[in-house]
């Protein structure tokens, strides 16, 4: 026995009015169709995603990681789990959900499956909501599931229930694909009902309801929703940050990717985004108005309301404010990345200095080095990009221009304001500029 998932994703999400399929949005920073396969990984379970509109979107994101079964027409819930029968062996265990329900928590669906386990037949997940209007309603006689009506099949008395189907069910391989074969569209959709199921079950077998809280079950099906979606995933995220040792000034001001790992004693000050696999070591201080993404920040680090995208920052290194760090970055220790300074594709090593105004790109920074105000680092002819080396205990002066490539090497100095096109030897002193002419009188002329 083993537990297959079947995640249902073809819907088309017209109310989303958008050109990408409604389970691709993403929330707090990933697909809300990957958060579900994330979330749905229990038990060395495997999953097919049925997919249908735009399946090429979905195919090219997760790549050959996933399998697929396809729904070329919309005819149900019951239709989209046909499309995966040949997934399922007479002796699985089934777990079908949403693709569209990012909030159900692993720790939920194991808790479900537990319960499966326990002599049921099928598990059906529900939730009691003050206003169930829109939702099935979960028909009990004698707290006995009976079946769950749809909003447009119930009448007067079912519409008061407020017990709804939450579209997460466990059902057993071979009880599933027998009564999918029973299945007709004898109702208000003329689709094919995956509820109907449930209720043919339940007319034999124990079939047990798990209640979860609404907020789990929220499934999105416009902007509004995935923006409150965003929110409670956003609050549960930094919650658990902030149980793990994580000082947040202002938590519901604070924007944090499911997958970001932060260490224990670090500080995160308000409208800070940090994103995708970014890592923010102990005791590091994140100000305010700070975006980090994919980069990893070490120990004893400040960044002061600066941009940081796939970088490496070392350790005991102060960044800002409003530094710029383009990818392919790499800081070193006990470095000093001061304000208005730009980063790219270039190493700076440990000790080394760029207090304010300057672009380095394309560059190999050694230890100890000082890079004065207004220095850049030439890199571009206007067709192709060159590399400029400065070695250890070097001193380049304010407003100089290193003309790529070019090496400055150890103990070397720059004074200010030269244009450097020729390498500098070791402990030399470049001097690159017109020599100073004063005209006497030039105000009175």
């Amino acid at each position: 026995m083993s537990l297959k998932v079947i995640i249902l994703a073809a819907g088309q999400g017209t109310r989303m009015k958008s050109e990408l399929p409604k389970v691709m949005h993403k929330v707090c920073g990933l697909p809300m169709l990957e958060h579900v396969l994330n979330n749905t990984e229990i038990d060395n379970s495997e999953a097919v995603v049925v997919i249908g509109h735009k399946s090429e979107v979905v195919k090219d994101y997760f790549e050959q990681s996933v399998k697929y079964a396809y729904q070329t027409e919309q005819l149900g819930t019951g239709h989209a789990v046909m499309m995966a029968i040949d997934y399922i062996a007479d002796d699985d265990e089934v777990l079908i959900v949403c693709g569209d329900t990012p909030l159900i928590e692993k720790e939920v669906l194991q808790n479900m499956y537990d319960l499966k386990k326990q002599g049921n037949k099928a598990v059906i997940m529900t939730s009691f909501v003050k206003d169930p209007t829109g939702y099935g309603r979960i028909v009990k006689s004698r707290d006995k599931f009976i079946k769950i009506v749809e909003e447009k099949d119930s009448d007067e008395n079912q519409k008061k229930i407020n017990e709804i189907n939450a579209g997460t069910y466990i059902i057993e391989g071979k009880l599933l694909k027998s009564e999918l074969a029973n299945l007709s569209t004898n109702n208000s959709q003329n689709e094919y009902y995956l509820t109907d199921v449930l209720e043919n079950i339940a007319i034999a077998h124990q079939v047990s309801t798990f209640v979860v809280d609404s907020e789990s079950i929220l499934g999105i099906n416009s902007r509004l929703q995935l923006s409150q979606a965003e929110y409670v995933m956003r609050k549960r995220i930094n919650e658990g940050h902030m149980k793990n040792g994580v000082t947040m000034i202002n938590p519901d001001c604070t924007y944090i990717d499911k997958s970001v790992i932060i260490e224990k004693d670090c500080m995160i000050h308000p409208n800070c985004y940090i994103k995708g696999s970014s890592v923010i070591k102990k005791n590091t201080e994140i100000r305010e108005n700070t975006t980090i993404e994919n980069s990893i920040i070490g120990e004893n680090v400040t960044v002061k309301s600066s941009t940081i995208l796939d970088s490496k920052i070392g350790n005991n290194t102060t960044v800002g404010p409003y530094a710029y760090l383009r990818p392919g970055t790499k800081i070193g220790n006990n470095c000093k990345i001061g304000d208005f300074v730009e980063f790219k594709n270039a190493s700076f090593g440990d000790g080394s200095k760029a207090s304010h105004l300057s672009y380095v790109g394309d560059a190999e920074i050694g230890s100890n080095v000082n890079i004065g105000c207004g220095v850049v680092f030439v890199n571009y002819d206007g067709e192709n990009k060159f590399k400029t080396v400065v070695k250890d205990n070097s001193f380049i002066g304010s407003n100089s221009n290193l003309v790529a490539p070019v090496t400055i090497e150890e103990n070397a100095f720059i004074a200010a304001g030269s244009t450097i096109t020729q390498d500098v030897p070791k402990g030399n002193l470049a001097i690159a500029r017109g020599r100073q002419v004063n005209k006497n009188d030039w105000n009175n002329k």
